[in-house]
């Protein structure tokens, strides 16, 4: 989701261009892929991440899950796990595991076993466990698994056999199993953990990683290149590409002129504005669907005076959002009303949207005890992502909008990962940000983005923890049936826009761009790429 934007310098320049050069020659053999994507991971380990070029790099190249979700969808399917039982009182779901499959053999590690349920179990035991030796290695912050309450519902996850493993959780949880296929649940093999503890290399597990997945990992140019290669012994069958190359190309517009000049064959998030030219290439093809997400501006009620509500309203009432659909989106996206997409089940449509009134504004600044306004800051993200293409032209537009009723806002950003990193901890005032949905269910959003434990977890960058809204998110959690659930999370969303912890900005369209001789690619709502499948046609 990437890097700033620095000047570079002259041997910057030279290597680039090198680099540029190099994978213009390699694309042209069918068994090298090259994707030109959007920023760098933050971690080549996915329980660790949060946005989409690290899922990108790790969890969907890498590493496999017990379940995962059918190409191009949302049903839950067998990954490493053939199947699945629940216990009658639904606190115990026992996983039967895929026997034979190997992990990787590298320069840097070489398996003597398939994977087993001590993977399992070591996987989930270093989120769990604080004692667990590999728990605070690399920063020890696992923002899914402590923002869902995962480290409350999981009890423990027991070996039954080598192939059997069961989860033990404190209470029912409707969408468990769906989680589980999320990002976060890959699986680590725990023999390399045995060795790098024994090479006291512990912070290797996260850089130079080990998995089960169609592609292994080869090495990593930061901020520049990853280069993986195909996993011979893949158990879904070895994939077509030999050789896979990420090219970290921060800019959409040379995202698209990479693609136009053969350089890579496929683009992620291609720029709205570059469409239309690349639909005009005979070689190339766009892809599209309504998107998973949701852009927002986090309001921190933790800083004043953003703990007032007079003043978040104030704030929403003062930004036209539809100009910057307009100006930005170049009419693909829609306005959003609400924190989770219309095209999800339990969307309140009932609900009002806040309207743009200048005078209105004022009067709440006025009311709040600031009639002239306020100083502050207003984060933007340095990398394009689907829910916001154009973080900094969106910020300078609220900077003035904001103007008009005396807030000031400087505008901050920084290198995605600092940023990301910096949000978490809170230290912002209003931050630019989004997300895109990762397993169709509604408390992806509300309970992952908004419930009181995703503070800690980090993934709540509004800070805000109101009581009323996490009992009816928690409650819906545990429902058994969706009619319940959806009751529950409708009222969750009347309690969201009555406090406004956020602004909801966008939900915009995704893109994808290729070459047309590329083929079997699918893409997925959740907003990742996959190329284990993907074959590519030669000229």
């Amino acid at each position: 989701m990437k890097s700033s934007g620095l000047k570079p310098s002259g041997l910057a320049v030279a290597i680039v261009g090198a680099l540029t050069s190099l994978l213009a020659a390699q694309a042209v053999s069918a068994s090298t892929f090259v994707y030109c994507s959007e920023g760098s991971p933050r971690t080549f380990n996915p329980q660790m991440g949060s946005d989409g070029p690290t899922f990108n790099a790790s969890s969907r190249t890498i590493y496999n899950r017990l379940v995962d979700f059918e190409k191009g969808g949302t049903k839950v399917l067998p990954s490493l796990a053939e199947s699945w039982t629940t216990s009658k009182d639904k606190l115990q779901i026992t996983f039967k595991l895929r026997k034979g499959v190997p992990f990787h053999t590298t320069s840097f590690f070489k398996p003597t076993r398939s994977f087993n349920a001590d993977d399992v179990v070591f996987t989930f035991g270093r989120m769990m466990k604080k004692d667990h030796p590999f728990h605070t290695v690399n920063g020890g912050v696992y923002e899914y698994f402590t923002s869902m309450e995962m480290d409350k519902l999981v009890k423990e996850v027991k070996k039954v056999d080598d192939h059997t493993v069961t989860f033990v959780l404190t209470r029912p949880e409707t969408p468990f199993i769906a989680n589980m296929a999320m990002d976060f649940a890959s699986i680590l093999s725990a023999e390399y953990g045995d060795q790098l503890q024994k090479a006291k290399t512990l912070e290797k597990i996260d850089l130079e990683p080990v998995g089960t997945g169609p592609f292994k990992f080869v090495r990593y140019e930061k901020d520049s290149q990853i280069r993986f290669e195909a996993h011979e012994g893949y158990f879904e069958g070895k994939p077509k590409i030999e050789r896979l190359i990420f090219a970290i190309t921060t800019d959409p517009s040379v995202r698209t002129q990479k693609l136009k000049r053969g350089e890579c064959q496929f683009v992620a998030e291609p720029s709205v504005l570059d469409i239309p030219s690349i639909k005009k290439e005979m070689k190339l093809s766009v892809i599209e669907q309504e998107g998973l997400n949701v852009g927002y501006l986090a309001l921190n009620v933790e800083k004043k005076p953003l703990g007032d509500r007079r003043v978040r309203e104030a704030i929403a009432k003062a930004l036209n959002r539809k100009t910057y659909l307009d100006a930005i989106y170049q009419g693909q996206a829609t306005v959003a009303v609400n924190p989770i997409p219309p095209a999800m089940w339990s969307y309140n449509k009932s609900i009002k949207d806040i309207d743009f009134d200048i005078a209105g504004a004022k009067k709440l600044l006025a009311d709040a005890g600031f009639p002239n306004g306020f100083e502050t800051t207003l984060w933007y993200m340095p990398v394009s992502r689907p829910y916001n293409p154009n973080a900094k032209k969106m910020a300078e537009m609220m900077q003035a909008d904001l103007a008009t009723i005396g807030i000031k806002a400087k505008l901050v950003s920084y290198e995605w990962g600092t940023y990301l990193d910096k949000a978490r901890k809170g230290e912002h005032d209003m931050l630019l940000i989004g997300w895109t949905g990762d397993n169709g269910d509604p408390d992806n959003f509300l309970g992952t983005l908004l419930g009181c434990a995703a503070i800690k977890g980090g993934s709540n960058y509004a800070r805000w923890c109101n009581k009323e809204f996490d009992k009816l998110v928690t409650d819906a959690r545990q429902a058994p049936d969706q009619a319940t659930r959806t009751q529950l999370y409708m009222k969750a969303q009347e309690v969201f826009k009555k406090e406004l912890p956020w602004v909801t900005l966008a939900h915009a369209k995704a893109f994808r761009a290729m070459e047309k001789r590329v083929k079997g690619y699918s893409m997925s709502p959740f907003g990742t790429d996959y190329f284990g499948s993907v074959v590519v046609e030669k000229k």
